[in-house]
């Protein structure tokens, strides 16, 4: 069953239509179905693309945070193989909302990293909703080190709200750890190629988003603060979320104009939880190709685009 947003409506009804004609049909086989099946079905493809081909700033918000969007592990176990993860930061303590480790992609041997926001309670609690402390920052810092001096491009995946804002964690240095790990970003002279799978919170998601290329799934978005939180911010009114969201220009597609992306990965219709294979499938060919196109370049040149790419933001505007 999927969990429907409060816009797809008019797709719910459609399919929970064909829900119970399916039972009635299971029930009674002498009752056929199929017909009036294949309208409905129709009927639903046709509303998917009325729906998805419009979206609002706050409609793609809430498909970004769908509860069934593929997540980090969904992604790792289909695009690469012989996974090691590596755990701990060497300083304080392990920090599962960043998952990151060593694996092999197409047979190449890669750094990866990711935040991981969980898919049922236990696990989201297990990895904080996907919103990391500073020892999951610093783990960042360390397979970026280890990256650097192996020669190992590094592929991040980002999706988290934003980093933890707890007590404990600024008392571990929360805004340092993000700085540092943006910094390393900077600074690693192998190929860094990022992909927004579903949020790109504020500095939790600079943090390992600084990268010689930059993607966005169609419906992610990706932006300096949450629309709630900028709500509350501005007009001291997190109601006023949605406003906010249209404001901020945080779809791939304000973003791709804005020059902040290199491009966009295209959903199907309906979101990436609608079909979760299809989409890891083609965000996995825009990775080989950017690795295949920064592979010719050498160290101190990635490190100089990279660092030139993120000083030109905002500069042609």
């Amino acid at each position: 069953m999927h969990n429907y947003l409060d816009f797809e409506k008019p797709i719910s009804d459609l399919e929970g239509k064909i829900i119970e004609l399916k039972k009635l049909a299971d029930e009674d086989e002498s009752i056929d179905t199929s017909e009036e099946i294949n309208r409905l079905e129709s009927r639903v493809n046709d509303a998917m693309q009325d729906i998805y081909s419009k979206l609002n700033a706050w409609q793609k918000t809430q498909v970004a945070r769908h509860p069934q969007r593929p997540h980090f592990v969904d992604y790792a176990k289909a695009l690469f193989t012989d996974f090691t993860p590596l755990a701990g930061d060497r300083k304080f303590s392990e920090d599962a909302a960043i998952q990151a480790g060593l694996a092999r992609f197409n047979g190449q041997p890669v750094a990866i990293i990711g935040q991981e926001k969980g898919n049922d309670t236990k696990s989201r609690l297990k990895h904080n909703f996907g919103s990391a402390r500073p020892e999951g920052y610093r783990k960042a810092i360390r397979v970026l080190e280890l990256a650097d001096r192996f020669s190992l491009p590094v592929v991040t995946l980002i999706d988290t709200a934003g980093a933890y804002p707890g007590v404990g964690a600024e008392e571990r240095g929360q805004a340092e750890a993000i700085a540092r790990s943006t910094e390393m970003c900077l600074n690693v002279k192998v190929p860094i190629v990022s992909v927004v799978i579903g949020e790109g919170g504020s500095g939790g998601a600079i943090a390992i988003a600084t990268g010689n290329r930059v993607y966005m799934l169609e419906h992610s978005i990706y932006s300096v603060i949450s629309p709630e939180g900028a709500a509350s911010i501005l007009w001291r009114d997190s109601t006023r979320a949605k406003e906010a969201a249209t404001n901020m220009k945080i779809t791939s597609e304000d973003l791709k104009s804005l020059g902040v992306i290199d491009g966009i990965i295209p959903e199907p219709i309906g979101g990436a939880h609608r079909a979760p294979e299809t989409v890891i499938s083609a965000t996995g060919d825009v990775i080989a190709k950017a690795l295949t196109d920064l592979s010719q370049r050498s160290g101190t040149q990635l490190r100089a685009e990279r660092r030139q790419k993120f000083l030109d933001i905002g500069r042609n505007l």
